[in-house]
């Protein structure tokens, strides 16, 4: 259980660092303020003042060329989202959905029929590549 929860808390805390940078940033932050609070960790202003100060610092970082401050606020929320799920393992769930809003999803790949005719033996060599809908023949024939 113990690893669950620190993987749980690792994805929370990379989808909040991700989401400092994003135009999404105030529902993203009014979120987790939600789910700390609710929890006793700190009063909403303070918890929201923490998150601004981070976001502040990670903009600055990255205007700097500093990889290592994301990295840093990514151990520092996860600790604090560990230590959260610690005191309430119930509170899993929440940060679940959390992480799952947080997270932008990725287009649907599309699916389709691939036919393919193989002439002049069985054993030579055939490659296919598909790149943007084409198919490329990379073997001779």
């Amino acid at each position: 259980m113990e690893a669950e929860l620190v993987t749980l808390a690792m994805a929370g805390a990379s989808a909040l660092v991700q989401q400092m940078t994003t135009d999404g940033w105030t529902r993203a932050r009014d979120r987790v303020v939600g789910f700390l609070a609710g929890r006793g960790q700190a009063s909403p202003e303070s918890i929201e003042a923490e998150l601004d100060t981070a976001r502040a610092e990670l903009t600055a970082a990255e205007r700097d060329g500093d990889e290592q401050t994301a990295e840093d606020l990514r151990v520092e929320w996860r600790n604090r989202l560990r230590r959260t799920l610690r005191a309430d393992p119930e509170a899993a769930a929440e940060l679940r959905a959390l992480v799952a809003e947080l997270t932008p999803t990725l287009p649907a790949q599309q699916a389709r029929d691939v036919y393919n005719t193989i002439s002049g033996g069985q054993y030579g060599t055939v490659i296919q590549i598909g790149l943007n809908g084409q198919v490329h023949n990379g073997g001779q024939g």
